[in-house]
């Protein structure tokens, strides 16, 4: 029972990553190393496949390395999220949609670029 709720978990997990390496806003990251952590625990067949991946395990080798998060992922998170972030405000058009988006987008661009 406990290997099945890790093995749940961990497909959750790298999901949600996956999904993160599309919007910033998620973080990516912190994902992928608990689908590690709970796919050592209940798959070492998707342990292995998450760890051989070559993108997905970029992520966790950075980590892992203290490399921190490589420039180009800083900045292809960055214009995904204006991308998605400017869309939205030319589609609502709405004042004070734009000035929030505007300053969630600030925030979370100051986050991306301070992370080491």
């Amino acid at each position: 029972m406990r290997r099945m709720l890790f093995l749940i978990l961990g497909l959750l997990a790298t999901g949600l990553g996956i999904i993160g390496i599309i919007l910033p806003i998620l973080p990516t990251t912190p994902f992928l190393l608990l689908a590690a952590i709970l796919f050592s625990q209940s798959s070492p067949r998707l342990h292995d496949w998450l760890m051989r991946s070559h993108y997905l395990s970029a992520y966790i080798r950075h980590y892992r390395e203290g490399g921190g998060v490589p420039r180009h992922i800083k900045i292809r998170s960055i214009s995904i999220l204006w991308f998605f972030l400017i869309l939205t405000m030319i589609l609502t058009g709405k004042l004070w949609l734009i000035l929030l988006l505007t300053a969630v987008g600030g925030a979370v661009s100051t986050h991306i670029i301070s992370l080491r």
